[in-house]
């Protein structure tokens, strides 16, 4: 099975829609969507995983692998939307969270009671000194890495919050019941995983990180990461046929990803990574703003091009996600040119070598959120960095502006399907504030609109799943050091597509040998083509010859 044709579109499940009218989006409110979905022309819905978790951490803290939080609904639930959306041609893909487990998990509350089995499903050390843990890595949620259980004398590993204890897979029973676990959801008719920080799961010794102190050059890309991942294809998702994975790849490298996702590396299908949505973050600061480095846009996302498809390995294509802010408010103009840069955008990665990810309302131009009080905002991310920024000496206005440009509560506004109270997410308050622009960007009225970005995404897919250059066409770069425009060729056999994108709200002259192409898809209806070309703001033109 090719699965070069595949598009697979994000829910975030809290925030598609309510069906029990308690404010919190659940599986049957994705049923309800799922013929709007099959308008669109995705093949997978991948989800953020709804399964029993305390929320420290939106759920990628585990308790139970195998049950559904019973506010997203039930089993039941679950298989009547597996089957309805495979009638409508439509496969499901889940979040796997393997590198650590809620501390609510069964395996370590009896980790904790002194079993020495479920002990060894966790990564524990002694202190270098009393009081002092066993070296100086930082979680990536602040603080040690390490927590200290004085029943044992010793500490544990958390990569990430205090109730996020990390999984010992040099330990074969962990392995096995990962796999276990795989095979449970394919038993209940999931084809596609996607494998949370996977390139975690490997660390190599425990020494002190004299340079960073946050230990991420012990535990990220580790010794025994190509093996394990190897070892999980065979004793689980490799055995079917159709299945799809995606691994979300922390700090990696080219070098490591041609591994993880190459033709036949017999580990993933693609990866994720994140180098591309760091252009704007100064000094490589998430929380210091300053306009994208367009140049280092183009830099970064060409040397993935070519860095894979040198090594026939393959890439997940992406601008938006459940933690990054909204494409359109980020990379192009969510007032002036909301409609032309949506396009753009969706055009400039959806004709890339790999395979595109569409994240809930993207497809219609979502913007930020745009909150104006720190108590609209939910994520502890984002109140935690109010609170720090304060302390820095930042006035609450710089403070609310940086939130509104990089909170991850951007992406989590319940999704917009009308323009009546709550944007049609549902008819009570909703978890998280709607966000103020449902009257003007919503489903409905989008449907209605001939020319809309809606519109624009279903030709997208189209081509993608119709034409072998789209699928299979080796990437060049063109124009690499026009410093607004990114352009590229795609190449196969005797059929040539260009992709040509002005990335500023300003015209800009291209010169390009463009004799004999015809434009196949343009977000300005009189769009032309000529040697030297004249590019309005954030016009994007798909050009083709065979």
């Amino acid at each position: 099975m090719s699965k070069k044709d595949k598009i697979v579109y994000q829910i975030y499940p809290k925030s598609y829609q309510d069906s029990n009218h308690d404010g919190w989006g659940d599986i049957q409110g994705v049923i309800s969507r799922l013929d709007y979905l099959k308008e669109l022309g995705i093949n997978y819905i991948w989800f953020n995983p709804m399964i029993v978790s305390p929320q420290r951490d939106n759920g990628y803290d585990v308790a139970d692998y195998r049950n559904f939080d019973p506010r997203y609904g039930t089993m039941e639930d679950f298989e009547e939307l597996a089957s309805e959306a495979k009638k409508r041609g439509i496969d499901i893909m889940f979040d796997m969270v393997f590198n650590h487990t809620s501390t609510e998990h069964e395996w370590f509350k009896r980790a904790l009671a002194g079993e020495e089995k479920y002990k060894n499903y966790y990564i524990w050390k002694k202190g270098k000194a009393p009081g002092v843990p066993p070296n100086n890595w930082q979680s990536k949620f602040a603080g040690s890495a390490w927590e200290y259980v004085e029943k044992f004398d010793e500490w544990y590993l958390h990569l990430f919050d205090v109730t996020q204890a990390d999984l010992n897979w040099e330990n074969p029973e962990v392995r096995k019941e990962c796999a276990d676990i795989v095979n449970f959801w394919r038993s209940k008719g999931v084809h596609g995983f996607r494998f949370d920080v996977i390139n975690l799961i490997s660390k190599s010794g425990y020494d002190d990180d004299p340079n960073e102190y946050d230990g991420r050059q012990f535990y990220t890309d580790g010794p025994r990461e190509h093996e394990f991942l190897k070892e999980l294809n065979r004793n689980s998702f490799g055995q079917d046929e159709d299945h799809l994975t995606v691994g979300e790849m922390s700090s990696t490298t080219i070098a490591n990803c041609v591994g993880y996702a190459g033709e036949d590396s017999n580990e993933l299908d693609m990866v994720f990574s994140f180098h591309h949505l760091k252009v704007d973050y100064k000094n490589q600061m998430k929380w210091e703003l300053q306009d994208p480095d367009i140049m280092a846009l183009k830099r970064l996302l060409t040397q993935w091009q070519l860095g894979m498809q040198e090594k026939n390995a393959w890439n997940a294509l992406f601008w938006n996600c459940h933690d990054q802010p909204r494409s359109v408010s980020r990379f192009g103009n969510d007032k002036e040119y909301r409609k032309e840069s949506a396009k753009m955008l969706a055009a400039a990665i959806h004709m890339l070598r790999g395979t595109p990810y569409i994240y809930q309302g993207e497809e219609i131009g979502m913007p930020n959120a745009y909150f104006t009080d720190i108590h609209e905002y939910v994520d502890v991310e984002s109140t935690n960095i109010y609170d720090v920024l304060l302390k820095e000496g930042k006035s609450e206005e710089e403070v609310l502006h940086i939130l509104q440009e990089r909170s991850r509560d951007n992406a989590r506004t319940p999704m917009q399907w009308d323009d009546t109270e709550n944007a049609g997410f549902s008819d009570v308050t909703p978890w998280l504030r709607t966000a103020g622009s449902y009257k003007e960007v919503n489903v409905k009225d989008t449907l209605k609109d001939p020319d809309s970005i809606f519109r624009f995404y279903q030709e997208l897919i189209r081509m993608r799943k119709e034409m072998p250059v789209v699928q299979e066409g080796l990437f060049r770069p063109l124009l690499e050091d026009h410093e607004k425009v990114f352009a590229y060729e795609r190449k196969y056999g005797d059929e040539s597509l260009i992709c040509i994108n002005n990335f500023f709200g300003e015209e800009t002259e291209a010169e390009l040998p463009l004799e004999g192409y015809e434009i196949l898809l343009s977000n300005y209806k009189d769009a032309v083509l000529a040697d030297r070309i004249v590019l309005r703001p954030y016009e994007t033109i798909i050009a083709y010859k065979k």
